[in-house]
């Protein structure tokens, strides 16, 4: 009977890692990321902010749109992708998806 206090015996072995995202990769989900939320909120917030100064609008739409995108979707999206990217490596490697 093992001890306690021992390591087990034979670990499972761990799934292949995905490599990074290279910079393209990372580029194409920034894009998807804060392309729609710039669509939607300069559409929502457009009305309200039509005498503004430009800079100001930007400012604003800036203001509310990096938080979302930076702390909300965009981990998120990297979540997604490295799901997707494990499948992928997985597949490669011949072993069946979990």
């Amino acid at each position: 009977m093992p001890n306690a206090d021992s390591p087990p015996s034979e670990a499972p072995p761990a799934p292949p890692v995905p490599p990074r995202p290279n910079a393209h990769v990372t580029a194409l989900i920034v894009w998807l990321t804060i392309f729609p939320l710039v669509a939607i909120f300069s559409t929502l917030l457009g009305p309200v902010m039509i005498d503004w100064h430009p800079v100001l609008r930007a400012l604003v739409l800036t203001l509310v749109v990096v938080p979302i995108a930076a702390y909300w979707l965009m981990p998120q999206m990297f979540r997604w992708y490295g799901a997707w990217a494990r499948r992928r490596a997985m597949r490669r490697a011949g072993k069946p998806a979990q």
